[in-house]
């Protein structure tokens, strides 16, 4: 989708934004025992110190590894969309363990290692099915809106 850095740059602010921000509001549904309107303010107190996070990560590192490791499994001739999902389910498995781990230890008491693996079982299958049918979709259509091509 994105045809250069700025681009990139854009969507995965974006991405990170939105992905951040549904799991910031799951976490913290987690913790109060289940969601309630005060749930998503909470969330916006999080946001502004884990979306950053979020953005070099994936900008920087995860990325390129993510996008190595989904082409061992797809080839560029492949349709677009089973790359899109490859590289998306990729990210998700790179992404998940490590802002689990930085989420506990920014705002986990106690922390340790089972903390971080309990955390971590418990994001990734919302991380996938978020990315996968809500969050992915929904910043494609609003990358595509903002960049649109011309005829």
């Amino acid at each position: 989708m994105p045809k250069n850095k700025f681009q990139d740059a854009v969507f995965t602010i974006i991405m990170a934004t939105i992905m951040v921000y549904g799991m910031i509001v799951y976490n913290v549904a987690l913790s109060m025992k289940g969601l309630t309107d005060q749930t998503f303010l909470i969330a916006l107190h999080e946001l502004p110190i884990m979306a950053p996070i979020a953005f070099v990560l994936e900008f920087f590192v995860v990325g390129k590894i993510a996008k190595m490791l989904a082409f061992r499994v797809v080839r560029p001739t492949d349709r677009p969309q089973v790359i899109t999902y490859a590289i998306s389910i990729c990210i998700c498995c790179i992404m998940c363990p490590t802002m689990s781990l930085i989420a506990m230890l920014l705002f986990k008491d106690p922390k340790g290692f089972s903390v971080w693996i309990q955390t971590w079982a418990m994001n990734f299958p919302m991380a996938i099915l978020y990315q996968m049918f809500y969050c992915g979709p929904l910043v494609r259509l609003i990358f595509r809106t903002i960049f649109r091509e011309k005829a």
